[in-house]
């Protein structure tokens, strides 16, 4: 008898084939299609001597699975029928969907309690405040704004990626550049800049670090995509990187220098001011 671990993606799977011994008869990656799965499986004599001989680099979790399934170490499973896994996933998307809704009444409510007595006045007036009358009742809130922060906002508008809803986050969490004496400390705030080890002469550049303020990196993270598609000289900076450092070191450099850029347009108190080649 054979045994076979699998570690299952959702576009691929990793499977490992024991013998009764112990020893791995085949291993490799096949797509989750069932005409990749019957090839893998097929000559399964003929790669015995193939798979002794060479050297690879196979997944520990597929070579697990087998061997403890061949000392009958793992417990079986219910296997539910498709029609029964199909209403499985649907109802549970459903409680899922149910929770998501929960939380997000709840946020609001703890949002409004920390607004004015005014605020908190017209929202009392209502039993129900997602209800028809609710709902007309938080469309017509007027919440307070920083008309500075509302100027910045529009500076930082200009700039590649940054629509509406990011452009006004970040005016709100840098709430005053000022503070800021240049802009690595901006920087280090945003939480953009790699970790260092120095050890005697040498220095390493490590993962992001991460303190700093999570809403400005993530809000700086989130304009990555739609400013490398708008702007060109963005998206030459950043697939140089990616071709040197990989995707997600050229990503968060590419948020790296946007907020430079914001940094010295709010400096300079002017908007974004795109290369002419």
């Amino acid at each position: 008898m054979n045994y076979m671990g699998i570690d299952h993606h959702r576009q691929y799977s990793h499977i490992t084939l024991l013998d009764e011994k112990g020893e791995k008869l085949k291993s490799g990656r096949v797509s989750n299609l069932r005409s990749e799965l019957e090839n893998f499986l097929s000559g399964i004599e003929e790669v015995k001597a193939i798979a002794k001989a060479k050297i690879k680099t196979d997944k520990r979790d597929s070579w697990m699975l087998a061997h403890l399934l061949r000392t009958d170490l793992i417990p079986e499973v219910y296997k539910r029928s498709r029609e029964n896994r199909s209403y499985q996933r649907i109802l549970r998307q459903r409680a899922f969907y149910v929770g998501s809704i929960t939380r997000v009444k709840n946020r609001i409510h703890a949002l409004l309690s920390q607004q004015s007595e005014d605020v908190q006045e017209q929202i009392s007036r209502v039993k129900n405040l997602f209800g028809t009358k609710g709902m007309k009742v938080l469309r017509g809130l007027s919440l307070p704004g920083n008309q500075k922060e509302l100027r910045e906002a529009r500076l930082i508008h200009t700039v590649p990626g940054f629509g509406v809803f990011l452009s006004v986050i970040t005016a709100v969490e840098i709430a005053d550049i000022g503070r800021f004496e240049n802009v690595r400390k901006f920087h280090s705030y945003a939480g953009v800049i790699p970790s260092t080890h120095s050890s005697g002469e040498r220095t390493y550049h490590g993962r992001i670090v991460k303190e700093g303020n999570r809403w400005l990196r993530w809000a700086a993270v989130e304009a990555v995509w739609p400013a490398i598609r708008a702007d060109f000289d963005l998206r030459c900076y950043y697939e140089r990187l990616k071709r040197k450092k990989g995707a997600n070191s050229a990503k968060m450099a590419t948020a790296r220098r946007l907020l430079t850029i914001i940094y010295r347009m709010l400096k300079e108190n002017r908007p974004y001011i795109p290369y002419k080649r």
